[in-house]
C-alpha cells in the first residue's frame, strides 16, 4: 500500500467516531476543522501532540466564543448563517483569528486547523453553549481513534 493511500485511509478512520456520533445524534459532531486535524494526525511522522491539537481546538473554541458573544451581545447579528450585512460577523471572525493565534502561542498549543474552529465559531454557524460543547469531544475523538490506530 503506498504512502498516499495508507493516510487516506488512516484520516477517514480518525473522523468515523465524530462521523457516527453526527449522524446517530443529529449533532455538528462533524465540522469543517476536524478534516485539517485529521490530516496533520494521519500524515505526521512526529508531532502534532495530543496536547497541541486538544489545546490549540480549546483556544480557537474560547476565542471564537468570546468574539461572537461580545458582537452578539451589543450589536444586532444577522440570523442568516454567514449574511455579513452589517459587518459584525466579520469583525468576530477577524478579531478571534487574531486572539486563537495569539492564545495558541501564549499556551505553546500550536494547530493551525484551530483557526478554522474559531471562524466556525466566531461566524456564527455554531455559536449556541450546545454547539460549542461539542467540539472538544469532537476533537477528543480523533485523539482516541489516533492512539489505538496508531
Amino acid at each position: 500500500m503506498t504512502r498516499s493511500v495508507a493516510v487516506g485511509i488512516r484520516a477517514t478512520l480518525l473522523l468515523t467516531l465524530s462521523a457516527a456520533t453526527a449522524w446517530l445524534a443529529g449533532v455538528p459532531a462533524l465540522f469543517p476543522s476536524l478534516g485539517p486535524s485529521a490530516f496533520v494526525l494521519a500524515v505526521r511522522e512526529s508531532g502534532p501532540t495530543p496536547r497541541t491539537v486538544l489545546g490549540g481546538h480549546a483556544v480557537g473554541v474560547a476565542c471564537g466564543f468570546f468574539t461572537y458573544l461580545a458582537v452578539s451581545t451589543f450589536l444586532s447579528v444577522p440570523t442568516t448563517p454567514l449574511d455579513f450585512h452589517p459587518p459584525w460577523l466579520v469583525l468576530s471572525g477577524v478579531v478571534a483569528v487574531g486572539l486563537t493565534s495569539t492564545g495558541m502561542l501564549a499556551f505553546d498549543a500550536v494547530h493551525p486547523p484551530a483557526c478554522a474552529t474559531t471562524l466556525i465559531v466566531a461566524l456564527g454557524l455554531m455559536s449556541t453553549p450546545a454547539e460549542v460543547a461539542l467540539v472538544l469531544p469532537s476533537v477528543a475523538s480523533l485523539l482516541v481513534v489516533d492512539r489505538f490506530t496508531a
